[in-house]
This record gives structure tokens, sequence and C-alpha cells, in this order.
């Protein structure tokens, strides 16, 4: 199959397991009656609440996240993303997991997430998912799926980390899974502004389940879990309620996108090319300046940052 029907889901989901669970499960089934055959639910599907209740139902809420996926897949017979749900990971910690199930319950890929989200926010909002919660120790994978493509994996503020779309588009992903619970502070500048570009530069599609609305205290999340195509074109908005983005994705025109994208660059030269071993372009015009005898000082750029949990997944250096 090169096209089929993909469902991004949007959910308010509350400190209520049961709750979210009904709720998840009434737009499941939405989504495979409008003949939806991927479908991705967003981030804290399964529980949105304090800290210290996470950590404390981790146990058992792992067991019956999975076993809510594995059900619900082989139910409406989807292959279904479970966004992100807590699994204990050692004392007063968890791991944010997301996994994949085939229509007929297999578990055919999980992902532990990597890029942890520790923030102050302007608007009052303070985060330190580290404080909580393992960041993930292997890069995401990509899994083919029989019938439909393949497809990689990830979870929220990986968004804002290039590099690991870069590793799963690599790996010859189709889809990029970008589950999330984004703030609604940053979300109305950044969300979409950063799926439209990992799809852009990896000729992929984004479908990006998303968390909306009150989660109890000042939680607010931003929404519009969307379905974007790999020229950047943004093909369903879920909005600001809960619902569901369902757009078709056609890996025939994923391919040609990208076929397009590498002839027409095919044979160019970079900005930078010509300037190595102290040579240069030929499209760079110079014109000479007499010599003063001083050396031009050059500003050296600043360093780079790397999260912690980011050193783990790329090497970079202490």
């Amino acid at each position: 199959m090169t096209s089929f029907l993909a469902a991004a889901i949007q959910l308010t989901s509350t400190a209520d397991p049961d709750a979210n669970f009904a709720v998840a499960e009434e737009q499941i089934d939405l989504a495979a009656r409008r003949g939806a055959e991927l479908v991705g639910l967003p981030e804290n599907f399964a529980f949105m609440g304090e800290d210290d209740h996470r950590l404390e139902m981790a146990p058992l809420l792992a067991d019956r996240a999975q076993q809510f996926l594995i059900t619900m897949a082989r139910r409406y017979q989807v292959t279904l993303l479970g966004g992100g749900y807590p699994v204990p990971a050692g004392e007063r910690l968890t791991s944010n997991r997301a996994e994949l199930v085939g229509k007929d319950g297999q578990i055919l890929a999980r992902y532990d997430k990597i890029h942890l989200f520790d923030v102050d926010l302007p608007d009052g909002n303070t985060y330190r998912e580290s404080a909580t919660v393992q960041p993930g120790q292997e890069l995401p994978p990509v899994v083919e799926v029989p019938g439909l493509c393949r497809i990689g994996l990830s979870i929220c503020y990986d968004v804002r980390f290039p590099e690991l779309y870069r590793h799963l588009a690599g790996a010859g992903a189709d889809v990029l899974f970008i589950p999330a619970a984004f703030t609604a502070f940053t979300g109305k500048d950044h969300w979409q502004v950063l799926l439209q570009a990992r799809a852009i530069e990896n000729t992929a599609y984004v479908l990006a389940p998303a968390q909306t609305g009150n989660h109890g205290g000042r939680r607010q999340t931003h929404g519009h879990a969307m379905v974007i195509d790999p020229w950047g074109t943004v093909l369903s908005d879920a909005g600001s309620g809960p619902g569901q983005a369902v757009a078709p994705v056609d890996v025939h025109h994923r391919q040609r996108i990208h076929s397009n994208s590498c002839a027409a660059f095919a044979g160019r030269s970079s900005p930078g090319a010509g300037l190595v071993a102290g040579t240069r372009s030929p499209t760079t015009r110079h014109r000479s300046r007499p010599f003063t005898g001083q050396r031009r000082r050059h500003r050296r750029p600043a360093p780079y940052l790397w999260p912690s949990s980011r050193r783990l997944a790329w090497g970079a250096p202490d």
C-alpha cells in the first residue's frame, strides 16, 4: 500500500486514567470509522497530573497503558501509537515511553524520551521533567509496518533537536511521529513552525498528536494536533479542542518530493564550498585589501551547551 489515512488524536488528559482511557477509545473508534489505518495518541495520554501521583501510580499505570494499546489496536484493527506513558525506572523516576502497536497487538517498536523539558517560562510556569524522568539511553527506532510505511518515533521536546530527525530520515522513515503535550505559552509561537521544519528538512510526513486545554492548576497545553506532508503543507489541524487531525499519507508523494529535492541540489555548491584548504568558490567575488601589518581578530562562536540527556545520545563532549 502506498496511500492510507492517518489520524493524530488530540486529548485533554487528566489525573484520572479511567476517564483518559475512555475518551481515548472514543477517538480511536472515530478515527477507525473514518478509515484511518495509522492512529497516534499524544504524550501523557494515560495520565496528566502531579509528579508525586504519577510516581505512585507508575507500576500499575505502565501495565494498564500497554494493555490498553494492545487491546485498542486489535479491536479497531489499526496500527496505534501510544505517545508517552510512565514506566518505572528507579527510585522516584519513570521513563516517558512511546510504543507502536500493530493491528495484531504485537509491539512493533518502543522509545524512551531522550530530551527532557526543563525550563522557566515567562508566564510563571516552571517545568523540571528531569527531576522525576530518566532520559532514554537509545536513539529512537524506525520500523517498517507491513502494508503502510516506515515509521520513526520521537516525543515532544525532541522536536527542537533536528539531529535526531536526521537519524530517523537516514534510517528511511516515511513518517515521523511527534506526540506532544506542548505548553500553550511556547506552542503559539513554535509548535507549527517546528513541525513544518522537521517535515521539510527530512522530506517526510509528520504526525503530531497533541494535548490541549487545561489539565489542572496552571498547566495549559497548546493543542493543534497536525498532519503535515513532506513539502511542509499542513494537511489537517485539530484546532484547540479535543478531536483529531486526519489526512492521507502517500508514500509515492514523499518519494517524489525527496527525489526532486535531491535532483534540484545535485551538483550545486553550498555557500561555503571551496573555502576548505584555502580555495574559494568560483561564485564568490573577492576584493583584495591592503596589508596593514595587523592581524584581523575573529570572534569565536559561543560554545554550544549540550543538554545532559542529549550528551547520552549524541556523544557530545562533557
